[in-house]
C-alpha cells in the first residue's frame, strides 16, 4: 500500500505522511470517484477501522483529504464518540497538517488558502470556495467546471439533467431542472459541465 499511496500524494511529503502512518496504523484504500464525497472514515462493524480517498483527486487535494481522514481516526482513538468535525477533530487535523504547510510540499499560492482555511476547518474542503478553485487550478484536464464560475442564466449538466443557473442566496446557488421546472439548490463547488 505504501508504494500504491506514494503515487497519489506529493512526493515531498510522502516522508511525513508514512511517519503518522507508523505511529497510527490504518487501513487505506483508494477508490474510484464518489460524486458526494472524496474521502471518508469508517468504523466497521468488526471494530476495524478503514479510510477510503477517491482516486480522481490531484495530489494536492489527495494528501489534504487524507490527513482530514487520519485526523478522524487519531480523533476516534482518543476520545471514541465525539461529534465528527467538533473541536477535537479540529485541533488533530490542525495538528498533524501543520508540518505540511511548507513550500516544498504544497505551491506558495496554495499555502495562504490552506493557512486560512486551517484556523477553522469544516467538514469538506469544499465549504470554502476560495480553497476549492486554488485546488482545482491543480486538476488535470477535465470538462467540469464548479458553479461558482460560471454566469447566471447558463445551461449545464449536473447527473444527466439539464439546469439553468439562478440566482446566488447565501451560501448555495437556486437553478432550475428544465424537464421539471422545479428549483433546486447547489453548492457553489458543484462541479459541473457547462452547455453554453
Amino acid at each position: 500500500m505504501s508504494k500504491t499511496l506514494s503515487q497519489y500524494i506529493p512526493e515531498n511529503s510522502v516522508k511525513l505522511v508514512f511517519e503518522i502512518l507508523a505511529e497510527h496504523p490504518i487501513t487505506i484504500k483508494i477508490v474510484n470517484k464518489r460524486a458526494t464525497k472524496h474521502g471518508d472514515f469508517k468504523i466497521m462493524h468488526t471494530g476495524k477501522t478503514q479510510i477510503t480517498i477517491n482516486n480522481s483527486l490531484n495530489q494536492y487535494q489527495f494528501l489534504l483529504t487524507l490527513i482530514h481522514e487520519i485526523a478522524h481516526f487519531t480523533t476516534f482513538k482518543k476520545h471514541k464518540r465525539v461529534k465528527p468535525h467538533g473541536i477535537e477533530w479540529k485541533r488533530s487535523f490542525q495538528h498533524l497538517m501543520l508540518p505540511f504547510l511548507q513550500p516544498s510540499i504544497f505551491p506558495e499560492e496554495l499555502l495562504p488558502y490552506l493557512a486560512n482555511y486551517l484556523k477553522n476547518p469544516k467538514a469538506s474542503t469544499g465549504s470554502d470556495v476560495h480553497l476549492t478553485y486554488a485546488l482545482k487550478q491543480f486538476d488535470t484536464a477535465s470538462n467540469t467546471t464548479i458553479m461558482v464560475e460560471i454566469a447566471h442564466g447558463s445551461l449545464f449538466m449536473y447527473n444527466n439533467k439539464t439546469y439553468k443557473k439562478g440566482n446566488t442566496r447565501r451560501t448555495r446557488i437556486e437553478c432550475i431542472e428544465l424537464n421539471s421546472k422545479k428549483t433546486y439548490l447547489f453548492n457553489q463547488n458543484a462541479e459541473v459541465i457547462l452547455l453554453q
